[in-house]
């Protein structure tokens, strides 16, 4: 299920808005890896992936990072400058240890991850490329130029 990590996402926060896109993307990428967290079994020693499941994880991936950063911004306001306490989407304790307003914020955060990510990919196989991209450099390399690739195709976003 997705999670929120709040560990060290002020320094990436800062890093992401203060790059380029496509370096944005690539943070993001590496970004995700912590988001999600990972109840499924160890995948097997060949990764086998089609090239569709790496454009679409990496569609994925770019839709979700502006509602991250929304509600990451948003949640920070709310508790101030205490640390942000690392939130797991389906641990009622982590969500409970967050005040009622943050709370709502993260559950609506984690159910628009979720939702977002079905229009390209499962959860499931998300979570596993997820899992998959922490320990094999070929993946991370792949889904690298599929950044790269669909920031060159995709039109700019309209700045706020």
């Amino acid at each position: 299920m997705i999670e929120i990590y709040s560990l060290h996402l002020t320094n990436r926060l800062h890093q992401i808005l203060s790059q380029p896109l496509i370096l944005a993307t690539i943070t993001t990428v590496s970004l995700i890896s912590g988001t999600f967290d990972f109840n499924s079994q160890a995948v097997a020693q060949t990764f086998n992936i089609k090239d569709i499941e790496i454009t679409n994880y990496v569609k994925a991936v770019l839709e979700m990072e502006p509602v991250r950063q929304q509600a990451f911004e948003e949640i920070k306001k709310i508790i101030g400058s205490k640390d942000i306490p690392q939130v797991i989407c389906h641990d009622s304790a982590s969500l409970n240890a967050l005040p009622t307003k943050a709370q709502d914020i993260a559950v609506n955060y984690c159910n628009q991850s979720q939702q977002i990510v079905r229009k390209f990919i499962t959860v499931e196989r998300f979570n596993e490329i997820t899992l998959e991209k922490q320990k094999n450099t070929t993946l991370q390399k792949q889904l690298y130029k599929a950044s790269l690739n669909l920031q060159k195709t995709s039109p700019p976003r309209p700045s706020k």
